[in-house]
């Protein structure tokens, strides 16, 4: 049984020597004429390894025809095979695995390619398996429309069948129930009309799963007369659809004679059901380890709690929810009413609850296009992780978590209520910031997502998101966004112009604004963009609309970014810009004093835009210097930590010794940023060999001494950081 501590712990070396084959299968395997991948001929694995490496292959979606054919011959022993859900033909699966000496099939829902009768054929074909396949799972494969009778009768060493959701008929429940060793039988949601086959294995059935049976032409009376002769049943399970209003549990439940060994009954769904009922019931059959009553009118009995070793999937405390939410993660109908019941439970949950979200997890792989209960899931899952309850739940969890929701945005992009709800999860810094996923995929798609929803709280959220993962994307993969760059940076500014307009500095500006500093961050097209779409002026008036500091800081942020990219930096000297960043000079916010800063450093730091206006430039950098020198010589504590991803943007200005100014703020900025955060930026400089310009500035005749200071300090103070990425001597 799952436990969620293993999502805590750390990845097997097992499993992380699968995943690297797994990935790397095309480089590590010849290719046959026919197409299909050959292992090395040296390579052997032992039985439960090639169980494992199969199992991990159907997980990640990777077996196919080619790749399948890796568990032909004999380096591979397979006894527990699962192939969920694979798409593979007949004859691959006849080659790859009918050969091997199988105890277990796990064939639900594998693809139409290989349909049911070709899979009993193939297993038949090996004459070691009839007699010792002890399991096989054949839920919701297919039959096609023209099969004859299904033949499960050569099987004889089967004990456990599952037919559920498959066009199983009342012949071929006569032809299994034959079967020698047959112990557990599952034909739920079957085409079956009667029952009475089932009393060829009265003496050998233990676990009947009839769940929605919906085709049952027999009357109740005929139906318990059935059960009652199956004496050796210890599992029954009669659910049904709550709106079929079935009420043979009812009836069932009103008999003395029948189920004398019963451990397990499901009654979930069943109509008049009462507590008072349930309760007689498991009175006079004591050994009851089990009973579902969820989306019935019972479960509220203290005698649900209380009774020693009964464990109950309900809807009426945490407890029974779990317990429905494990038992039927592949029932759709009560996945969903699980799942609505839990969301009212955790509406104010201030407990971290890793076990249970893992649950929502299970229900929402195995639910992908069903939205009743994706749409539920994603509200549990908002309720499960908000307000800091993150952060006590394990990564590997919140990366499935994560991953499962942006597939729900993508399947049900008209259905607004859920896409709220994902949004909002995704929110979460915890998350966005700490967890693994795809943030290249997830950025593309919530750009595109932004410029087709004009709803003011989802823009809200969507722009958080947005501007969480621009930084982490690499330059890379920024590139690779052209177009969804364009689209995004015109949809901001569009926000920001409306904003300003309105006169309102809302939560959404400042989102905004942060999207659009951290979009263009590093990245020249994304300035480009900004540029091309009349940017500059959106934002002097919002200089002169706003004189909030948080507002006004990450203006100038962005405006660096601009400042950075030569190409364009001489779209900022016009006069509003000019004015407008020089004035914010003497701002008593560091925040908005240090990026102002900044945009006059790149500004002036190259003399050829400025032929014409050498007066302004020359008053610009004697501002510049006169501000960073009024700042502390040590990190200003009341100045938030300022990110880079790089400090490549710095080096012209390190090597500028004939403008000392713009030297001052590219040194105090090293400085103030090493000191926050010396793991990051110390490696960071060492690696982009910066080192050199600091030894350059610190040992440079002529150099302005203040500027020669700073440097000796950083090479100084961070030394030790230094030296854990290279060798001494540093300069």
């Amino acid at each position: 049984m799952w436990h969620w501590k293993e999502e805590a712990s750390p990845y097997s070396l097992v499993n992380i020597c699968l995943d690297f084959l797994i990935a790397n299968l095309e480089k590590l395997c010849s290719e046959r004429s026919d197409g299909t991948l050959c292992l090395p001929e040296h390579w052997s694995f032992p039985q439960e390894v090639a169980d494992r490496f199969l199992g991990v292959m159907t997980w990640q979606g990777k077996l196919t025809d080619r790749t399948a054919s890796i568990f032909r011959g004999n380096q591979m022993k397979l006894k527990l095979v699962n192939i969920q859900k694979a798409k593979i033909s007949t004859a691959a699966f006849v080659k790859a695995f009918c050969h091997h000496r199988l105890i277990e099939l796990d064939a639900t829902a594998v693809h139409a390619d290989l349909p049911i009768p070709d899979i009993i054929s193939g297993l038949c074909g090996n004459s070691w398996i009839q007699q010792n396949l002890r399991c096989l799972l054949l839920d919701s494969a297919s039959i096609p429309r023209d099969s004859r009778l299904l033949s499960f009768g050569q099987l004889t060493g089967l004990r456990i069948l599952s037919v559920f959701n498959v066009s199983f008929h009342s012949e071929d429940l006569a032809d299994v129930s034959q079967l020698p060793k047959l112990e557990s039988l599952d034909i739920s949601n079957t085409l079956v009309t009667n029952i009475s086959a089932l009393l060829t294995c009265k003496d050998r059935l233990k676990s009947l799963t009839m769940h929605y049976l919906k085709c049952l032409t027999m009357s109740k009376s005929q139906i318990l007369a059935v059960i009652r002769e199956l004496k050796c049943l210890l599992h029954l399970d009669i659910s049904d659809h709550r709106q079929l209003k079935s009420d043979l549990a009812f009836y069932l439940l009103q008999q003395k004679d029948i189920l004398p060994n019963i451990v397990s009954l499901d009654i979930s769904g069943g109509s008049y059901i009462t507590d008072g009922a349930v309760e007689l019931f498991i009175r006079q059959r004591p050994a009851m380890q089990f009973v579902g009553l969820l989306a019935t009118d019972a479960g509220y009995s203290d005698f649900f709690t209380t009774k020693q070793g009964l464990r109950v999937a309900g809807g009426v405390s945490m407890s029974q929810i779990s317990e429905a939410l494990s038992r039927y993660k592949n029932r759709s109908c009560f996945m969903q009413e699980a799942l609505y019941r839990l969301f009212t439970e955790t509406f104010s949950m201030q407990v971290t609850m890793p076990a249970l979200l893992k649950l929502v997890a299970i229900g929402m792989r195995n639910h992908p296009l069903d939205l009743p209960v994706q749409f539920t899931a994603s509200a549990c899952a908002l309720n499960l992780t908000r307000q800091g309850l993150a952060r006590g739940m394990p990564v590997r969890l919140l990366s499935e978590v994560t991953c499962l929701l942006f597939k729900a945005l993508k399947n049900f992009p008209h259905c607004q209520q859920l896409q709220k709800n994902c949004l909002l999860s995704l929110t979460n810094s915890r998350i966005l910031v700490d967890v693994p996923f795809d943030r290249y995929d997830a950025a593309k798609f919530v750009m595109r997502w932004l410029c087709k929803h004009e709803n003011p709280k989802m823009q809200t959220m969507a722009v958080s998101v947005i501007s969480i993962l621009a930084l982490q994307l690499s330059p890379e993969e920024a590139t690779q966004l052209q177009e969804e760059l364009f689209i995004a940076v015109k949809e901001l500014l569009a926000i920001v112009k409306q904003k300003t307009t309105e006169n309102l500095d809302d939560v959404t500006l400042l989102f905004t604004l942060k999207a659009l500093w951290n979009l263009t961050d590093e990245s020249p097209a994304a300035c480009k963009h900004f540029i091309e779409n009349q940017g500059l002026a959106i934002f002097i008036h919002v200089l002169e609309t706003f004189s909030e500091s948080a507002i006004q800081s990450k203006v100038l942020g962005l405006l660096n970014n601009v400042a950075e990219v030569r190409a364009l930096s001489s779209e900022l000297m016009a006069e509003g810009v000019v004015k407008h960043v020089s004035s914010l000079l003497q701002s008593k916010e560091m925040e908005v004093s240090y990026f102002a800063a900044g945009v006059i450093a790149h500004l002036t730091s190259d003399s050829q835009p400025w032929r014409s206006r050498g007066l302004q430039r020359s008053a610009l950098l004697q501002d510049l210097y006169a501000t960073v020198q009024n700042w502390p010589s040590s990190t200003c504590k009341m100045m938030a930590l300022v990110t880079y991803r790089s400090f490549k943007a710095f080096f012209p200005l390190l090597g500028n010794f004939s403008q000392p100014e713009v030297q001052l703020w590219a040194l105090w900025a090293m400085y103030h940023v090493c000191s926050k955060n010396p793991s990051k930026y110390c490696k960071m400089l060492v690696e982009e060999e910066g080192l050199q310009l600091l030894c350059d500035v610190r040992e440079r005749s002529g150099a302005d001494p203040q500027a020669q200071q700073i440097a000796a300090s950083i090479l100084d103070d961070f030394r030790m950081h230094f030296l854990n990425y290279r060798s001494p001597p540093l300069c």
